[in-house]
Protein backbone atom coordinates (compact mmCIF):
# COMPACT_ATOMS: atom_id res chain seq x y z
CA UNK A 1 0.00 0.00 0.00
CA UNK A 2 1.50 3.45 -0.96
CA UNK A 3 2.07 5.85 1.92
CA UNK A 4 0.78 9.00 2.98
CA UNK A 5 2.73 11.65 4.91
CA UNK A 6 1.32 13.49 7.74
CA UNK A 7 2.79 16.69 8.83
CA UNK A 8 2.83 17.49 12.97
CA UNK A 9 3.62 19.92 15.54
CA UNK A 10 5.21 19.66 18.75
CA UNK A 11 2.61 21.08 21.84
CA UNK A 12 3.46 22.26 25.30
CA UNK A 13 0.76 20.79 27.74
CA UNK A 14 -2.30 18.65 28.14
CA UNK A 15 -5.62 19.38 29.16
CA UNK A 16 -9.05 20.36 28.39
CA UNK A 17 -8.98 23.87 27.67
CA UNK A 18 -5.80 23.54 25.85
CA UNK A 19 -7.22 20.87 23.80
CA UNK A 20 -10.21 23.58 23.26
CA UNK A 21 -7.57 26.40 22.41
CA UNK A 22 -5.93 24.03 19.44
CA UNK A 23 -9.13 23.53 17.86
CA UNK A 24 -9.97 27.48 17.46
CA UNK A 25 -6.94 27.97 16.01
CA UNK A 26 -7.59 24.90 13.64
CA UNK A 27 -5.71 21.72 14.37
CA UNK A 28 -6.62 19.51 16.73
CA UNK A 29 -4.31 17.70 19.71
CA UNK A 30 -2.36 14.05 19.18
CA UNK A 31 -0.41 11.59 20.71
CA UNK A 32 2.45 9.52 18.75
CA UNK A 33 3.17 6.89 20.97
CA UNK A 34 4.96 3.57 20.45
CA UNK A 35 8.27 5.41 20.45
CA UNK A 36 10.58 5.64 23.80
CA UNK A 37 8.12 7.93 24.79
CA UNK A 38 4.67 9.28 24.32
CA UNK A 39 4.47 12.61 22.79
CA UNK A 40 1.84 14.84 22.49
CA UNK A 41 1.64 16.55 19.19
CA UNK A 42 -0.95 18.52 16.95
CA UNK A 43 -2.09 17.77 13.27
CA UNK A 44 -4.26 19.47 10.55
CA UNK A 45 -7.75 17.77 11.11
CA UNK A 46 -8.16 18.61 7.67
CA UNK A 47 -4.96 16.28 6.05
CA UNK A 48 -6.14 13.71 8.19
CA UNK A 49 -9.45 13.15 7.17
CA UNK A 50 -8.31 13.08 3.46
CA UNK A 51 -5.99 10.39 3.83
CA UNK A 52 -9.27 8.19 4.80
CA UNK A 53 -10.83 8.99 1.58
CA UNK A 54 -11.17 5.45 -0.18
CA UNK A 55 -9.43 3.96 2.79
CA UNK A 56 -12.57 2.96 5.15
CA UNK A 57 -11.66 0.23 7.58
CA UNK A 58 -8.41 -0.13 6.35
CA UNK A 59 -5.27 0.97 8.49
CA UNK A 60 -2.70 3.02 6.91
CA UNK A 61 0.74 2.95 6.86
CA UNK A 62 1.99 6.73 7.29
CA UNK A 63 5.29 8.87 6.81
CA UNK A 64 5.65 11.35 9.99
CA UNK A 65 7.09 13.85 9.95
CA UNK A 66 7.89 16.46 13.00
CA UNK A 67 7.32 20.54 11.12
CA UNK A 68 11.18 22.21 11.35
CA UNK A 69 12.49 18.60 12.06
CA UNK A 70 14.72 16.64 10.04
CA UNK A 71 13.94 12.82 9.34
CA UNK A 72 10.65 11.18 9.33
CA UNK A 73 9.14 7.97 11.08
CA UNK A 74 6.62 5.40 10.39
CA UNK A 75 3.25 5.10 12.11
CA UNK A 76 -0.28 4.59 11.73
CA UNK A 77 -3.37 6.08 12.94
CA UNK A 78 -4.54 3.83 16.13
CA UNK A 79 -7.96 5.74 16.52
CA UNK A 80 -9.68 9.25 16.15
CA UNK A 81 -12.04 10.86 17.86
CA UNK A 82 -14.91 12.36 17.31
CA UNK A 83 -17.63 14.44 18.11
CA UNK A 84 -20.89 12.70 18.60
CA UNK A 85 -23.02 15.79 17.20
CA UNK A 86 -21.37 17.92 15.44
CA UNK A 87 -18.87 14.86 13.46
CA UNK A 88 -16.01 16.90 13.87
CA UNK A 89 -12.54 15.57 14.48
CA UNK A 90 -11.32 16.05 18.33
CA UNK A 91 -8.28 13.68 18.54
CA UNK A 92 -5.97 11.44 16.89
CA UNK A 93 -3.78 8.33 18.10
CA UNK A 94 -0.60 7.38 16.42
CA UNK A 95 1.33 4.51 16.87
CA UNK A 96 5.01 4.47 15.63
CA UNK A 97 5.97 1.63 14.32
CA UNK A 98 9.24 -0.52 13.06
CA UNK A 99 9.15 -1.93 9.58
CA UNK A 100 10.67 -5.25 10.82
CA UNK A 101 8.11 -6.10 13.84
CA UNK A 102 4.60 -7.45 12.64
CA UNK A 103 1.29 -5.13 14.00
CA UNK A 104 -1.81 -5.87 14.19
CA UNK A 105 -4.48 -4.16 12.47
CA UNK A 106 -7.70 -3.98 10.37
CA UNK A 107 -8.42 -4.28 7.09
CA UNK A 108 -11.34 -4.09 4.76
CA UNK A 109 -13.33 -7.35 3.24
CA UNK A 110 -14.20 -6.32 -0.03
CA UNK A 111 -16.42 -9.09 -2.13
CA UNK A 112 -15.11 -9.96 -5.53
CA UNK A 113 -17.37 -11.32 -7.71
CA UNK A 114 -21.34 -12.27 -8.74
CA UNK A 115 -22.55 -14.89 -6.50
CA UNK A 116 -24.45 -17.82 -8.28
CA UNK A 117 -27.44 -18.02 -5.96
CA UNK A 118 -27.67 -13.81 -7.06
CA UNK A 119 -27.22 -14.61 -10.47
CA UNK A 120 -29.05 -17.54 -11.14
CA UNK A 121 -31.60 -17.60 -8.50
CA UNK A 122 -32.36 -13.75 -7.36
CA UNK A 123 -30.85 -14.31 -3.75
CA UNK A 124 -29.58 -11.54 -1.89
CA UNK A 125 -25.95 -11.54 -0.90
CA UNK A 126 -25.09 -10.42 3.31
CA UNK A 127 -21.56 -8.93 3.40
CA UNK A 128 -22.11 -10.24 7.27
CA UNK A 129 -18.58 -9.26 8.20
CA UNK A 130 -16.45 -5.63 6.65
CA UNK A 131 -13.29 -5.63 8.41
CA UNK A 132 -10.67 -8.70 9.74
CA UNK A 133 -7.94 -8.41 12.38
CA UNK A 134 -4.51 -9.42 10.44
CA UNK A 135 -1.07 -9.57 12.01
CA UNK A 136 1.62 -8.32 9.36
CA UNK A 137 4.85 -6.49 9.18
CA UNK A 138 3.77 -2.58 8.76
CA UNK A 139 4.76 -2.49 5.39
CA UNK A 140 2.96 -5.77 3.83
CA UNK A 141 -0.60 -4.21 5.51
CA UNK A 142 -2.73 -5.08 2.27
CA UNK A 143 -5.02 -2.32 1.07
CA UNK A 144 -8.20 -4.70 1.31
CA UNK A 145 -8.92 -8.51 1.49
CA UNK A 146 -10.90 -9.63 -1.35
CA UNK A 147 -14.15 -11.93 -0.68
CA UNK A 148 -14.59 -14.77 -3.78
CA UNK A 149 -18.21 -14.52 -3.62
CA UNK A 150 -18.77 -16.43 -7.17
CA UNK A 151 -19.59 -19.90 -5.54
CA UNK A 152 -21.85 -18.84 -3.23
CA UNK A 153 -25.60 -20.22 -3.67
CA UNK A 154 -28.71 -19.68 -1.52
CA UNK A 155 -27.73 -21.05 1.92
CA UNK A 156 -24.37 -20.80 1.70
CA UNK A 157 -21.67 -18.82 3.65
CA UNK A 158 -18.43 -17.82 3.06
CA UNK A 159 -15.54 -18.11 5.96
CA UNK A 160 -12.54 -16.49 6.91
CA UNK A 161 -11.03 -20.15 5.91
CA UNK A 162 -12.23 -19.42 2.67
CA UNK A 163 -10.42 -16.23 2.54
CA UNK A 164 -7.20 -15.83 0.36
CA UNK A 165 -4.33 -13.76 1.78
CA UNK A 166 -1.39 -12.06 0.82
CA UNK A 167 1.88 -13.60 1.69
CA UNK A 168 3.34 -12.73 5.49
CA UNK A 169 -0.54 -11.53 6.07
CA UNK A 170 -2.19 -13.67 9.16
CA UNK A 171 -5.75 -13.31 9.60
CA UNK A 172 -6.48 -13.53 13.36
CA UNK A 173 -10.14 -13.90 12.86
CA UNK A 174 -11.70 -17.43 14.05
CA UNK A 175 -11.63 -19.74 11.09
CA UNK A 176 -15.38 -20.74 10.78
CA UNK A 177 -16.47 -17.15 11.66
CA UNK A 178 -18.74 -15.93 8.75
CA UNK A 179 -17.97 -13.46 6.10
CA UNK A 180 -20.96 -13.34 3.71
CA UNK A 181 -23.98 -15.68 3.21
CA UNK A 182 -26.67 -15.62 0.42
CA UNK A 183 -30.42 -15.21 1.72
CA UNK A 184 -33.44 -15.95 -0.24
CA UNK A 185 -35.35 -13.27 -1.98
CA UNK A 186 -38.30 -13.30 0.14
CA UNK A 187 -35.85 -12.73 3.17
CA UNK A 188 -34.31 -9.35 1.71
CA UNK A 189 -36.29 -7.09 4.29
CA UNK A 190 -35.37 -9.31 7.19
CA UNK A 191 -31.97 -10.23 5.81
CA UNK A 192 -30.92 -6.59 5.14
CA UNK A 193 -32.16 -5.39 8.82
CA UNK A 194 -32.38 -1.74 7.77
CA UNK A 195 -29.01 -1.80 5.58
CA UNK A 196 -28.23 -0.33 2.43
CA UNK A 197 -28.66 -2.50 -0.56
CA UNK A 198 -27.26 -2.16 -3.93
CA UNK A 199 -26.78 -4.32 -6.73
CA UNK A 200 -28.13 -7.57 -4.42
CA UNK A 201 -25.85 -6.81 -1.54
CA UNK A 202 -26.42 -5.24 1.85
CA UNK A 203 -23.90 -3.85 3.79
CA UNK A 204 -23.12 -1.25 6.57
CA UNK A 205 -20.36 1.35 6.84
CA UNK A 206 -17.56 0.00 8.88
CA UNK A 207 -17.29 2.14 12.05
CA UNK A 208 -13.25 2.08 11.80
CA UNK A 209 -11.36 4.66 14.17
CA UNK A 210 -14.43 6.30 15.15
CA UNK A 211 -14.95 6.89 18.89
CA UNK A 212 -17.62 9.22 20.55
CA UNK A 213 -16.46 11.67 23.40
CA UNK A 214 -19.11 10.05 25.09
CA UNK A 215 -16.97 7.00 25.15
CA UNK A 216 -13.80 8.82 25.37
CA UNK A 217 -13.76 8.39 28.96
CA UNK A 218 -12.50 4.37 28.39
CA UNK A 219 -9.96 5.36 25.78
CA UNK A 220 -6.23 5.27 25.57
CA UNK A 221 -5.32 8.50 24.70
CA UNK A 222 -4.67 11.62 26.40
CA UNK A 223 -5.51 15.35 25.14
Amino acid sequence: MPMQELTIQRREGTGKQIAKRLRRQGVVPAIVYGGPRSEPVTVDPKAVLRMLIGHAGTTQLLTLKMDGEAGSRLAIIRAMQFDPVTERLLHVDLQEVSPDKPITVRVTVHPVGEAVGVKDTKGILNLVLHEVTVSCLPTAIPERIDADVSALAIGDVLTIGDLSVPPGVRVLNDPGQAVATVSPPMAEEAATGGLVTAQGLSFAMPSVYRTSSAAAASAPFCS
